[in-house]
Protein backbone atom coordinates (compact mmCIF):
# COMPACT_ATOMS: atom_id res chain seq x y z
CA UNK A 1 0.00 0.00 0.00
CA UNK A 2 2.35 2.34 0.28
CA UNK A 3 4.25 1.68 -2.17
CA UNK A 4 1.04 2.72 -4.31
CA UNK A 5 1.14 5.36 -2.25
CA UNK A 6 4.64 6.75 -3.22
CA UNK A 7 3.26 6.36 -7.05
CA UNK A 8 0.68 8.90 -7.06
CA UNK A 9 1.30 12.57 -8.18
CA UNK A 10 1.63 14.49 -4.97
CA UNK A 11 0.19 17.42 -6.50
CA UNK A 12 -2.85 15.99 -8.14
CA UNK A 13 -3.51 13.89 -4.85
CA UNK A 14 -3.58 17.70 -3.04
CA UNK A 15 -5.85 19.27 -5.44
CA UNK A 16 -8.28 15.97 -5.35
CA UNK A 17 -8.25 16.22 -1.26
CA UNK A 18 -9.35 19.69 -1.68
CA UNK A 19 -12.01 19.49 -4.30
CA UNK A 20 -13.22 16.47 -1.86
CA UNK A 21 -13.76 18.54 1.10
CA UNK A 22 -15.23 21.29 -1.02
CA UNK A 23 -17.87 19.41 -2.14
CA UNK A 24 -18.70 17.88 1.46
CA UNK A 25 -18.67 21.68 2.91
CA UNK A 26 -20.64 22.64 -0.08
CA UNK A 27 -23.47 19.35 1.44
CA UNK A 28 -23.39 21.32 4.64
CA UNK A 29 -23.61 24.52 3.87
CA UNK A 30 -26.19 24.03 1.08
CA UNK A 31 -28.30 21.64 2.99
CA UNK A 32 -27.82 23.41 6.41
CA UNK A 33 -25.94 21.21 8.24
CA UNK A 34 -27.69 18.49 7.06
CA UNK A 35 -31.39 19.66 8.24
CA UNK A 36 -32.67 19.26 4.57
CA UNK A 37 -30.32 16.35 3.45
CA UNK A 38 -32.36 12.72 3.10
CA UNK A 39 -30.41 10.22 4.45
CA UNK A 40 -31.42 7.70 1.92
CA UNK A 41 -29.75 9.31 -0.59
CA UNK A 42 -26.09 8.92 1.72
CA UNK A 43 -24.53 6.25 -0.54
CA UNK A 44 -24.93 8.30 -4.21
CA UNK A 45 -23.32 11.44 -1.89
CA UNK A 46 -20.77 8.75 -0.99
CA UNK A 47 -19.97 7.88 -5.02
CA UNK A 48 -20.52 11.50 -5.58
CA UNK A 49 -17.54 12.32 -3.59
CA UNK A 50 -15.40 9.77 -4.56
CA UNK A 51 -16.22 10.73 -8.54
CA UNK A 52 -15.20 13.96 -7.65
CA UNK A 53 -12.07 12.82 -6.39
CA UNK A 54 -11.16 10.85 -9.21
CA UNK A 55 -11.82 13.21 -11.78
CA UNK A 56 -10.10 15.82 -10.09
CA UNK A 57 -6.94 13.98 -9.38
CA UNK A 58 -6.81 12.47 -13.12
CA UNK A 59 -7.67 16.28 -14.45
CA UNK A 60 -5.04 17.77 -12.60
CA UNK A 61 -2.57 15.01 -13.69
CA UNK A 62 -3.61 15.28 -17.37
CA UNK A 63 -3.27 19.21 -17.03
CA UNK A 64 0.55 19.14 -16.12
CA UNK A 65 1.50 16.89 -19.12
CA UNK A 66 3.65 19.91 -20.98
CA UNK A 67 1.24 19.71 -23.96
CA UNK A 68 -1.71 20.05 -22.25
CA UNK A 69 -0.44 22.62 -19.78
CA UNK A 70 0.91 24.85 -22.50
CA UNK A 71 -2.90 24.46 -24.34
CA UNK A 72 -4.52 25.75 -20.72
CA UNK A 73 -2.01 28.53 -19.85
CA UNK A 74 -2.20 30.02 -23.72
CA UNK A 75 -5.87 29.44 -23.66
CA UNK A 76 -6.15 31.76 -20.48
CA UNK A 77 -3.57 34.20 -21.95
CA UNK A 78 -5.60 34.73 -25.27
CA UNK A 79 -8.95 34.72 -23.60
CA UNK A 80 -8.08 37.70 -21.01
CA UNK A 81 -6.28 39.63 -23.46
CA UNK A 82 -7.87 42.74 -25.44
CA UNK A 83 -9.95 40.38 -27.30
CA UNK A 84 -11.50 39.32 -24.19
CA UNK A 85 -15.02 39.80 -25.08
CA UNK A 86 -14.72 38.76 -28.59
CA UNK A 87 -13.21 35.40 -27.55
CA UNK A 88 -15.61 35.37 -24.70
CA UNK A 89 -18.26 35.29 -27.06
CA UNK A 90 -17.01 32.87 -29.29
CA UNK A 91 -16.37 30.33 -26.41
CA UNK A 92 -19.93 30.60 -25.39
CA UNK A 93 -21.63 30.28 -28.87
CA UNK A 94 -19.01 26.82 -29.06
CA UNK A 95 -19.90 25.66 -25.58
CA UNK A 96 -23.77 25.98 -26.94
CA UNK A 97 -22.94 24.20 -30.53
CA UNK A 98 -20.19 21.58 -29.73
CA UNK A 99 -20.49 20.65 -25.38
CA UNK A 100 -24.97 20.86 -25.10
CA UNK A 101 -25.76 20.31 -28.94
CA UNK A 102 -22.96 18.18 -29.63
CA UNK A 103 -22.74 19.19 -33.51
CA UNK A 104 -19.15 18.91 -33.47
CA UNK A 105 -19.77 15.17 -34.46
CA UNK A 106 -22.61 16.22 -37.01
CA UNK A 107 -20.34 16.13 -40.05
CA UNK A 108 -19.42 12.22 -39.61
CA UNK A 109 -22.87 10.72 -39.13
CA UNK A 110 -26.39 12.42 -38.60
CA UNK A 111 -27.08 9.23 -36.75
CA UNK A 112 -23.92 9.17 -34.87
CA UNK A 113 -24.99 12.63 -33.62
CA UNK A 114 -28.15 12.05 -32.32
CA UNK A 115 -27.17 9.07 -30.42
CA UNK A 116 -24.17 11.42 -28.88
CA UNK A 117 -26.54 14.29 -28.55
CA UNK A 118 -29.55 12.10 -26.75
CA UNK A 119 -26.67 10.94 -24.34
CA UNK A 120 -25.07 13.67 -23.22
CA UNK A 121 -28.51 15.88 -23.08
CA UNK A 122 -30.07 12.94 -21.06
CA UNK A 123 -27.35 12.79 -18.67
CA UNK A 124 -26.89 16.47 -18.59
CA UNK A 125 -29.98 17.03 -17.53
CA UNK A 126 -30.35 13.74 -15.18
CA UNK A 127 -26.87 15.28 -13.23
CA UNK A 128 -28.62 18.78 -13.08
CA UNK A 129 -31.53 17.00 -10.68
CA UNK A 130 -29.75 14.37 -9.00
CA UNK A 131 -27.00 16.46 -7.70
CA UNK A 132 -28.95 19.43 -5.69
CA UNK A 133 -30.83 16.83 -4.48
CA UNK A 134 -28.34 14.39 -3.49
CA UNK A 135 -26.64 17.67 -2.18
CA UNK A 136 -29.52 18.59 0.36
CA UNK A 137 -28.81 22.03 -1.43
CA UNK A 138 -33.05 21.08 -3.28
CA UNK A 139 -35.37 19.72 -0.67
CA UNK A 140 -39.23 19.27 -0.70
CA UNK A 141 -41.60 19.28 2.25
CA UNK A 142 -45.16 19.23 3.21
CA UNK A 143 -46.02 21.73 5.78
CA UNK A 144 -47.88 20.77 8.97
CA UNK A 145 -52.09 20.47 7.92
CA UNK A 146 -51.65 20.91 3.95
CA UNK A 147 -51.00 17.43 2.85
CA UNK A 148 -51.43 18.39 -1.12
CA UNK A 149 -48.86 20.88 -1.71
CA UNK A 150 -45.47 20.23 -1.80
CA UNK A 151 -42.78 23.33 -1.03
CA UNK A 152 -39.49 23.38 -3.03
CA UNK A 153 -36.36 24.43 -0.49
CA UNK A 154 -33.25 25.86 -2.34
CA UNK A 155 -30.87 26.19 -0.11
CA UNK A 156 -33.37 26.15 2.95
CA UNK A 157 -35.32 29.27 1.39
CA UNK A 158 -39.02 28.67 0.13
CA UNK A 159 -38.13 28.79 -3.55
CA UNK A 160 -41.90 27.95 -4.69
CA UNK A 161 -45.02 25.25 -4.48
CA UNK A 162 -46.93 22.82 -6.70
CA UNK A 163 -49.80 20.89 -5.82
CA UNK A 164 -50.03 17.13 -6.50
CA UNK A 165 -51.42 16.54 -9.69
CA UNK A 166 -50.85 19.33 -11.28
CA UNK A 167 -48.83 19.57 -14.58
CA UNK A 168 -45.77 21.23 -12.52
CA UNK A 169 -45.79 18.12 -10.31
CA UNK A 170 -45.67 15.75 -13.13
CA UNK A 171 -42.70 17.12 -14.52
CA UNK A 172 -41.24 17.68 -11.63
CA UNK A 173 -41.73 14.26 -10.33
CA UNK A 174 -40.84 12.20 -13.65
CA UNK A 175 -37.52 14.86 -14.81
CA UNK A 176 -35.70 11.49 -14.74
CA UNK A 177 -38.07 9.26 -16.25
CA UNK A 178 -37.12 11.71 -19.77
CA UNK A 179 -33.57 11.11 -18.81
CA UNK A 180 -33.66 7.77 -19.06
CA UNK A 181 -35.91 7.64 -21.77
CA UNK A 182 -33.78 9.97 -23.67
CA UNK A 183 -30.33 7.71 -22.44
CA UNK A 184 -31.67 4.31 -23.08
CA UNK A 185 -31.95 5.88 -26.86
CA UNK A 186 -29.03 7.34 -27.21
CA UNK A 187 -27.09 4.40 -25.40
CA UNK A 188 -28.37 2.26 -28.26
CA UNK A 189 -28.00 3.79 -31.19
CA UNK A 190 -24.00 3.41 -29.69
CA UNK A 191 -24.55 0.04 -29.11
CA UNK A 192 -26.11 -0.32 -32.56
CA UNK A 193 -22.92 0.97 -34.35
CA UNK A 194 -20.45 -1.23 -32.23
CA UNK A 195 -22.38 -4.28 -33.87
CA UNK A 196 -22.26 -3.50 -37.08
CA UNK A 197 -18.86 -0.66 -37.41
CA UNK A 198 -16.08 -2.76 -39.17
CA UNK A 199 -13.53 -0.59 -37.55
CA UNK A 200 -15.16 -0.62 -33.96
CA UNK A 201 -15.53 -4.13 -33.66
CA UNK A 202 -11.64 -4.56 -34.48
CA UNK A 203 -10.14 -1.88 -32.16
CA UNK A 204 -13.01 -1.77 -29.51
CA UNK A 205 -12.88 -3.17 -25.63
CA UNK A 206 -14.60 -4.03 -23.08
CA UNK A 207 -14.47 -1.71 -20.45
CA UNK A 208 -13.90 1.43 -22.35
CA UNK A 209 -16.52 0.72 -24.98
CA UNK A 210 -19.13 -1.46 -23.88
CA UNK A 211 -19.59 -0.99 -19.93
CA UNK A 212 -20.05 2.69 -20.13
CA UNK A 213 -22.85 2.11 -22.18
CA UNK A 214 -24.37 -1.07 -20.37
CA UNK A 215 -24.26 0.90 -17.25
CA UNK A 216 -26.21 3.87 -18.45
CA UNK A 217 -28.50 1.28 -19.84
CA UNK A 218 -28.90 -0.19 -16.51
CA UNK A 219 -29.14 2.87 -14.84
CA UNK A 220 -31.90 4.05 -17.08
CA UNK A 221 -34.07 0.62 -16.82
CA UNK A 222 -33.99 0.38 -13.30
CA UNK A 223 -34.68 4.12 -12.37
CA UNK A 224 -37.97 3.51 -14.58
CA UNK A 225 -38.77 0.34 -13.32
CA UNK A 226 -38.79 2.26 -9.79
CA UNK A 227 -41.61 4.58 -11.77
CA UNK A 228 -43.37 1.68 -13.09
CA UNK A 229 -43.13 0.06 -9.61
CA UNK A 230 -44.48 2.90 -7.85
CA UNK A 231 -47.18 3.56 -10.42
CA UNK A 232 -48.85 0.30 -11.26
CA UNK A 233 -47.70 -2.10 -8.70
CA UNK A 234 -48.29 0.07 -5.49
CA UNK A 235 -44.37 -0.60 -4.44
CA UNK A 236 -44.48 -4.29 -4.36
CA UNK A 237 -40.52 -4.14 -5.59
CA UNK A 238 -39.55 -1.08 -4.56
CA UNK A 239 -36.95 -2.53 -2.49
CA UNK A 240 -35.09 -4.77 -5.37
CA UNK A 241 -35.45 -1.99 -7.99
CA UNK A 242 -34.20 0.93 -5.34
CA UNK A 243 -31.12 -1.45 -4.14
CA UNK A 244 -30.30 -2.14 -7.97
CA UNK A 245 -30.55 1.58 -9.13
CA UNK A 246 -28.26 2.42 -6.28
CA UNK A 247 -25.87 -0.26 -6.93
CA UNK A 248 -25.58 0.49 -10.75
CA UNK A 249 -25.52 4.53 -10.22
CA UNK A 250 -22.41 3.86 -7.42
CA UNK A 251 -20.93 1.67 -9.83
CA UNK A 252 -20.63 4.56 -12.46
CA UNK A 253 -19.65 7.02 -10.50
CA UNK A 254 -16.75 5.16 -9.21
CA UNK A 255 -15.84 4.21 -12.79
CA UNK A 256 -16.29 7.81 -13.97
CA UNK A 257 -12.91 8.73 -13.14
CA UNK A 258 -11.37 5.72 -15.05
CA UNK A 259 -13.20 4.94 -17.95
CA UNK A 260 -14.26 6.83 -21.42
CA UNK A 261 -16.55 8.94 -19.82
CA UNK A 262 -13.38 11.13 -18.50
CA UNK A 263 -13.46 12.86 -22.00
CA UNK A 264 -16.46 14.46 -21.18
CA UNK A 265 -14.31 16.88 -18.86
CA UNK A 266 -11.96 17.00 -21.45
CA UNK A 267 -14.34 17.85 -24.42
CA UNK A 268 -14.26 21.64 -22.56
CA UNK A 269 -10.39 22.51 -23.22
CA UNK A 270 -11.84 22.26 -27.08
CA UNK A 271 -13.10 25.75 -26.21
CA UNK A 272 -9.44 26.57 -25.52
CA UNK A 273 -8.41 25.07 -28.74
CA UNK A 274 -10.05 26.77 -30.68
CA UNK A 275 -8.89 30.27 -28.94
CA UNK A 276 -5.59 29.04 -29.86
CA UNK A 277 -6.01 28.28 -33.56
CA UNK A 278 -8.13 31.87 -34.02
CA UNK A 279 -5.18 34.06 -31.97
CA UNK A 280 -2.69 31.72 -33.99
CA UNK A 281 -3.94 32.87 -37.51
CA UNK A 282 -4.69 36.35 -36.45
CA UNK A 283 -0.76 36.84 -35.46
CA UNK A 284 0.38 34.91 -38.53
CA UNK A 285 1.30 31.37 -40.73
CA UNK A 286 4.20 29.64 -40.42
CA UNK A 287 5.50 29.04 -44.13
CA UNK A 288 7.33 25.96 -45.10
CA UNK A 289 10.96 26.29 -46.16
CA UNK A 290 10.64 23.31 -48.85
CA UNK A 291 6.88 24.12 -49.85
CA UNK A 292 6.95 27.57 -49.30
CA UNK A 293 3.61 27.39 -48.02
CA UNK A 294 1.84 27.80 -45.12
CA UNK A 295 0.80 24.92 -43.00
CA UNK A 296 -0.23 25.74 -39.63
CA UNK A 297 0.29 28.98 -37.10
CA UNK A 298 3.70 30.15 -35.91
CA UNK A 299 2.68 30.38 -32.67
CA UNK A 300 1.99 26.59 -32.93
CA UNK A 301 4.90 25.72 -34.35
CA UNK A 302 7.41 27.72 -31.61
CA UNK A 303 5.42 26.46 -28.99
CA UNK A 304 5.61 22.81 -30.37
CA UNK A 305 9.32 23.72 -30.31
CA UNK A 306 9.24 24.86 -26.33
CA UNK A 307 7.41 21.57 -25.36
CA UNK A 308 9.65 18.82 -27.53
CA UNK A 309 12.70 20.35 -25.19
CA UNK A 310 10.48 20.12 -22.48
CA UNK A 311 9.88 16.63 -23.25
CA UNK A 312 13.58 16.02 -24.00
CA UNK A 313 13.74 16.57 -27.73
CA UNK A 314 16.01 19.28 -30.10
CA UNK A 315 14.84 19.38 -33.58
CA UNK A 316 17.62 22.28 -33.83
CA UNK A 317 19.81 21.80 -36.79
CA UNK A 318 23.13 23.17 -37.45
CA UNK A 319 22.38 26.16 -39.49
CA UNK A 320 20.14 27.37 -36.85
CA UNK A 321 17.09 26.22 -37.78
CA UNK A 322 14.73 23.62 -37.12
CA UNK A 323 13.23 20.22 -38.20
CA UNK A 324 9.82 21.33 -37.00
CA UNK A 325 9.74 24.42 -38.96
CA UNK A 326 9.18 21.67 -42.23
CA UNK A 327 5.32 20.99 -42.65
CA UNK A 328 4.70 17.75 -43.20
CA UNK A 329 5.36 16.94 -46.98
CA UNK A 330 8.76 19.08 -45.96
CA UNK A 331 9.46 16.34 -43.47
CA UNK A 332 9.15 13.72 -45.86
CA UNK A 333 11.00 15.23 -48.77
CA UNK A 334 14.00 16.11 -46.08
CA UNK A 335 13.80 12.13 -45.00
CA UNK A 336 13.89 11.03 -48.62
CA UNK A 337 16.84 13.40 -49.40
CA UNK A 338 18.75 12.10 -46.34
CA UNK A 339 17.97 8.54 -47.53
CA UNK A 340 19.70 9.67 -50.64
CA UNK A 341 22.42 11.21 -49.09
CA UNK A 342 23.52 8.26 -47.28
CA UNK A 343 22.67 5.77 -50.11
CA UNK A 344 25.44 8.08 -52.23
CA UNK A 345 27.94 8.38 -49.23
CA UNK A 346 27.89 4.37 -49.02
CA UNK A 347 28.49 4.04 -52.49
CA UNK A 348 25.45 1.94 -53.84
CA UNK A 349 21.81 3.15 -54.39
CA UNK A 350 20.17 -0.43 -53.99
CA UNK A 351 20.94 -3.38 -52.02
Amino acid sequence: MYRLFKTLDKIALIKATIAAVLIIVLVLVGSRNLQNFDPALIAYLIGTVFAVFGVAYRYSVWIQRPPTRLYWRRSMQFLFSRFFFPYLWRSIRLFFKNILAQRFIAHRSKTRWFGHFMLATGCLIAFAITIPLTFGWIHFILKPGDDTTYYALLFGFEAGSFSLGSPLAFIAFHGLVWCSVLVTIGAIIMMKRRFTDGGLIATQTFENDWLPLILLIAISVTGLGITYDYTFLGGKTYQFMAVTHAITVILFLVWLPFGKFFHIYQRLAQLGANLYKTEGKRRGMAVCPHTHEEFATQTHINDLKDVTKDLGFNYDKKNGSNHLDLSPEGKRSALAVAHLNARKEAGKFFG
